[in-house]
């Protein structure tokens, strides 16, 4: 299903189903167009279905922000093999997927990452690190460690909207923290949630997984953050 949000912003509901289904955006926001995500490696309906109903093209896509590492976020970044397009992720994580570091192998998610980083590598891409500030095109990037040590959120001043990637995810209006066995660090994840909420103000809060919380968001958060302390 492909929904429009304000003008120049659409969620792409990619995957499968729950808990195999991710939320991607597209952002046309006159500067490019940005997709923000892109689910599994095998999607239904596949991204160029979920361009196509909003009247865009694989072709159209000048960049990709990826959130994190995780192959239901960036599995479907295939589907632009053909092209070179820059794709953008934590720095952590670049480190991560390139080999650079090496995650322990006796965690649960660094062996899982150990594994995944074989079966799904981003070689051929133009994966491109991002530090927490740095701006591409109209978007900022935050570094927000826990859920996995690169994970990073993205704000867009003028569609008043944070990208939360897993730093949270949606249920019934509200936000909730990733559970443990999909994150590297609990009280990272609950550190960085906190700290993101207090020192940012946003309407949409665009999580990858369950409803986008469409007004309000930062209130949300941070009341849902208030708690952990």
């Amino acid at each position: 299903m492909v929904r429009r949000l304000a003008d120049g912003l659409w969620l792409l509901e990619l995957g499968l189903v729950p808990p195999f289904a991710t939320n991607c955006y597209l952002v046309d926001d006159g500067e490019a167009v940005t997709l923000v995500d892109a689910g599994l490696p095998i999607n239904y309906p596949s991204l160029a279905t979920e361009l196509g109903r909003v009247g865009y093209e694989r072709l159209d896509i000048d960049r990709v922000l990826f959130t994190h590492y995780d192959i239901d976020h960036v599995g479907g970044a295939r589907a632009l093999r053909d092209r070179d397009v820059p794709m953008y992720m934590g720095e952590r994580d670049v480190a991560l997927v390139t080999g650079e570091w090496d995650p322990n192998l006796v965690h649960h998610k660094g062996l899982f990452h150990r594994i995944a980083r074989r079966l799904f590598p981003l070689d051929g891409h133009d994966l491109r690190p991002i530090a927490d500030g740095e701006a591409v095109g109209n978007f900022t990037a935050h570094h927000t460690p826990g859920h996995n040590p690169g994970h990073t959120v993205y704000t867009h001043e003028g569609l008043d909207a944070a990208f939360l990637g897993d730093l949270v995810w949606a249920t019934d209006g509200e936000f909730t923290t990733p559970f443990w066995l999909d994150s590297y660090e609990m009280r990272a994840v609950r550190e960085s949630a906190h700290a993101f909420a207090r020192n940012h103000e946003f309407a949409r809060g665009l999580a990858a997984h369950g409803e986008p919380v469409l007004s309000g968001a930062s209130d949300h958060l941070r009341a849902v953050t208030d708690e952990f302390w």
